[in-house]
């Protein structure tokens, strides 16, 4: 149970770093899909931050993984910002360097924590362990690929949109 309170530690210490990291940039970026993208995911963080801190507090009062919090986090809505692109991007402010240097920071940050998540995961010794870790590592991974799509979107537009438009014209 010590290592299962150390792991928490680490990834609320993660959750906070990363959601004011989000927070800072959806507020200094002036172009709608990074603002979007930015703040979805900072208030993703907050609520595995929240969840992370209570079940923490759980842990310690009861000395064990708690039956009475819910072991779930919400899943993200980040999908639904991709595929908003297109409206978004007749308003869109183009990127700058800093937006694009902060989207590369931010899929570090996302691939760290799928990583984290994933390891706690293999390690943990129940299901209701691993399960809660695996969701927290499905969360990570949808915005490390998010990330990745809106790195390719602020860099090179015009083939972010021909790769997805292409879905649009094949049956």
């Amino acid at each position: 149970m010590e290592d299962t309170l150390k792991s928490i530690e680490v990834a609320l210490n993660n959750e906070l770093k990363e959601r004011e990291f989000y927070l800072e940039h959806s507020r200094r970026t002036r172009n709608p899909v990074g603002k979007k993208m930015f703040e979805t995911i900072a208030a993703d963080e907050n609520e595995h931050y929240e969840r992370l801190k209570a079940l923490h507090a759980e842990m310690t009062r009861q000395g064990t993984w708690p039956e009475t919090i819910p072991a779930l986090v919400s899943r993200t809505s980040i999908a639904d910002i991709l595929k908003n692109i297109p409206a978004l991007a007749e308003k869109t402010a183009s990127s700058d360097a800093d937006d694009v240097q902060a989207v590369k920071t931010a899929i570090d940050f996302e691939r760290t924590g799928y990583e984290l998540y994933s390891q706690l995961r293999d390690a943990a010794g129940s299901q209701a362990v691993k399960d809660f870790f695996d969701l927290l590592a499905s969360v990570e991974r949808e915005h490390l690929n998010s990330l990745k799509e809106t790195l390719l979107f602020f860099e090179d537009p015009a083939t972010w949109f021909e790769e997805h438009e292409k879905g649009h014209f094949e049956a």
